[in-house]
C-alpha cells in the first residue's frame, strides 16, 4: 500500500475532537484506501483492534439486513462491548438510506471516533445539515497530486519531467497509477469509473430519460474544460444543433455532475470590486484523464488539461480558487489561503504568450506572489516579480 500522507495528516489533525470526518470525492480516487491507512494509523498508534470497526456498504457487500439506519446503527452498536472508544471507519455510507441518522446517535450515544466516505450527492444531501449540523468536518479526496504519481511510479526509470508527460495524459486515478496500461488501456478503466458514476450517481438517482441529450451536455462541459460558459451557453449552443433543453435542466445537469465529484465549478473573482461574481463560470474535470477517455487524446487540448492540472493542484493545498478578474484582462487563477494569496497563470509555451500572459500579472499591484506555469523548458527566472517556473517544479516545491 503507498501511502497518502497528505490525508493521513488531516485526519490525524481531527482524532478525537467529537466530529464526523467525511472524505469525500469522485469513485475510486482513493478514499477506501486512505481508511485503510487510517487503520494502520490507528493500530501503530496503540489502539487494540476489537476497537475499530470497519464497514463497507457498497452495493455488492451490503449485508442484506442493513437496509435503513436503525439496522445500520444496531449492526455497528453490536460489536461495541465495552465503554471504552472505538473508532468506527464507514466505507461509502451513502448506499444505505438514513445514514446520518445512525451516525448522528452513534455521534451522540456512544463513544466512538467516526470517519466516514463517501462518493455521490446522497452523501452532500439536505440531511447532513438536519442530523449532523456543525458536527462534522469535510474532507475533499482528489485523485493523485504529480507528487503521490510519483510515488507511484518509483519502479520507474523515467524522469520526473518524462513522467509529467504521462500524468498530463492518463491522469492520477490510483488504480491507473499503480499499473503500467498503454493509453488506450487506461482510458478504458477510466470511462469505465465514468460510466459508473453517470449511470449510478446521476441518471438513475435523477430519473434522466434523455439520456442523449445529457450527454452532449457533458461532451459540450468536457469540449469546454477552463473556458468560460453559462447555461445560457450550452442552451444556445444545443439550439444550433436543432435540439431543446431549458436553462433550468442545464443547471440541474450541472449540478449533478458536480455533486458527483465529475466536474468542480470556479467561479470568477473581481480584483477591484473585490467581489466573487456568478457569471460566467469555468468547469474543471476530477481527472484530466476524463476528457481522453470521452473525446480522446489531442495534443491541442493540453493547454486547457494545464489548467486543469494546476487548478487541482491549488485545491489540494488548501486554497479557494477563483478566476480573476482585473478590468478587462483575465487572470487564470487567484487562490486565497486564510490570509495567503497567489496569482497563476498557465500556459504551455511562454514565448507565443509572454507579453500577455506577464503584462495580465504585472498590471497586479500588491506584494502577494505571481506565477508564470509553465511546459516550455527553457522559460524559467523572474521578470519585475514575476516567477517563471515549469509545471512540473510549480507541482513538487512548496510555495
Amino acid at each position: 500500500m503507498i501511502l497518502r500522507p497528505n490525508y493521513i495528516n488531516a485526519l490525524k489533525t481531527y482524532r478525537d475532537i467529537p466530529l464526523v470526518k467525511i472524505l469525500a470525492g469522485v469513485r475510486r480516487c482513493g478514499k477506501s484506501t486512505i481508511l485503510e491507512m487510517l487503520k494502520n494509523d490507528l493500530l501503530e498508534s496503540d489502539v487494540a483492534e476489537e476497537h475499530i470497526i470497519s464497514m463497507r456498504y457498497t452495493s455488492q457487500e451490503l449485508e442484506d439486513d442493513i437496509t435503513d439506519s436503525k439496522s445500520m446503527y444496531n449492526a455497528i452498536k453490536a460489536l461495541m462491548t465495552d465503554s471504552e472508544k472505538y473508532y468506527i471507519l464507514l466505507d461509502e455510507v451513502q448506499e444505505v438510506s438514513g445514514w446520518e441518522k445512525a451516525v448522528n446517535s452513534l455521534l451522540e450515544n456512544a463513544n466512538t471516533d467516526i470517519y466516514i466516505t463517501g462518493s455521490n450527492s446522497k452523501l452532500m444531501s439536505s440531511e447532513i445539515s438536519t442530523y449532523l449540523s456543525g458536527r462534522y468536518i469535510l474532507i475533499p479526496v482528489f485523485t493523485l497530486s504529480f507528487k503521490e504519481y510519483l510515488d507511484f511510479k518509483k519502479a520507474s526509470s523515467d524522469s520526473a519531467k518524462e513522467l509529467l508527460n504521462d500524468y498530463i495524459k492518463t491522469g492520477g486515478f490510483p488504480i491507473v497509477a499503480l499499473g503500467s496500461f498503454d493509453d488506450r488501456s487506461a482510458y478504458q478503466i477510466v470511462e469505465g469509473i465514468y460510466n459508473s458514476v453517470i449511470t449510478n450517481d446521476i441518471t438513475r438517482r435523477h430519473n434522466i430519460t434523455n439520456f442523449d441529450l445529457f450527454n452532449r451536455v457533458v461532451r459540450y462541459i468536457v469540449e469546454n474544460v477552463g473556458k468560460t460558459f453559462s447555461a445560457n451557453t450550452i442552451v444556445n449552443f444545443l439550439k444550433s444543433e436543432g435540439r431543446s433543453l431549458s436553462v433550468e435542466a442545464v443547471y440541474n445537469y450541472l449540478e449533478w455532475l458536480e455533486k458527483a465529484f465529475i466536474i468542480y465549478r470556479c467561479r470568477r473573482y473581481d480584483l477591484q470590486g473585490k467581489s466573487v461574481l456568478k457569471t460566467q463560470e469555468k468547469f474543471f474535470l476530477a481527472d484530466p484523464s476524463l476528457k481522453y477517455c470521452i473525446m480522446g487524446f489531442d495534443p491541442k487540448s493540453v493547454s486547457a488539461m494545464l489548467e486543469n492540472i494546476v487548478y487541482f493542484e491549488l485545491l489540494r493545498r488548501g486554497y479557494e480558487v477563483y478566476i480573476g478578474k482585473n478590468a478587462a484582462k483575465e487572470i487564470d487563477f487567484v487562490a486565497v489561503r486564510r490570509d495567503e494569496r497567489i496569482y497563476v497563470q498557465v500556459c504551455r509555451n511562454l514565448p507565443e504568450n509572454s507579453d500577455r500572459e506577464l503584462a495580465n500579472l504585472l498590471e497586479i499591484k500588491d506584494h502577494y506572489p505571481k506565477f508564470v506555469v509553465t511546459l516550455d523548458e527553457l522559460a524559467s527566472g523572474n521578470v519585475n516579480g514575476v516567477k517563471i517556473v515549469h509545471l512540473a517544479d510549480f507541482l513538487l516545491v512548496e510555495f
